[in-house]
């Protein structure tokens, strides 16, 4: 067992050897943890040497006193993506902290065990990007959004990003990208920054 005190050795591939014999495959995977938790967790595994990453978005926060401060706003709750191999997945969800793994139940395997899901490393990127670029407050959604129109971002913070527009009942037009696995994030966007595609 895993003694969250201590560094575990992980062995990292460099990048384009995994799959080779001998290299464990790093792979993200989405950790399941108690809600309000998700930084402390991905502290605790950064301090243990396990790369960790938590969907968080700067924003202004205003207290009611009027005190007002930058802060990292968690838009995927409960959820720390963790790089690793699979052998240190299985030690680490033996840790306090970690409830579970997300499973992937887009997969059928003809009985109630589903498999741990794995997400790809470009949509860790497009997330990480979107996160980061965006002008406006990013929202989550635990479903992905199902829109017909594809379009491609072409100016602005987000440009070259994917998905779909849709517009609301002010008006206002909304980009979603879907996340296959863990949901939809949606964030406002001009309709004149993307192009039909």
């Amino acid at each position: 067992m895993i003694n969250p005190d201590k560094t575990i050795s992980v062995s990292t591939a460099t990048h384009g050897a995994d799959g080779a014999v001998g290299v464990p495959e790093m792979k993200w995977y989405v950790a399941i943890v108690n809600p309000r938790h998700e930084k402390s967790v991905a502290d605790k595994l950064l301090k243990m040497g396990i790369e960790a990453y938590v969907a968080c978005q700067q924003e202004m926060h205003v207290w009611k006193d009027g005190r007002k401060r930058m802060v990292d706003r968690v838009v995927i709750p409960s959820m720390v993506f963790v790089r690793c191999t699979n052998k240190v997945r299985l030690e680490l969800v033996k840790l306090p902290y970690i409830l579970r793994y997300l499973v992937d139940r887009t997969v059928d395997t003809g009985s109630l065990n589903k498999p741990v899901a794995v997400v790809p490393d470009e949509q860790m990127t497009k997330l990480k990007f979107m996160l980061g670029q965006a002008d406006y407050a990013v929202a989550f959604e635990s479903r992905p959004f199902r829109v017909k129109d594809t379009v491609r971002v072409v100016r602005g913070p987000l440009r070259g990003l994917l998905g779909d527009v849709i517009r609301d009942s002010n008006g206002e037009s909304t980009l979603l990208v879907s996340f296959p696995l863990i949901g939809g994030a949606s964030v406002r966007i001009s309709p004149q920054d993307v192009e039909l595609i």
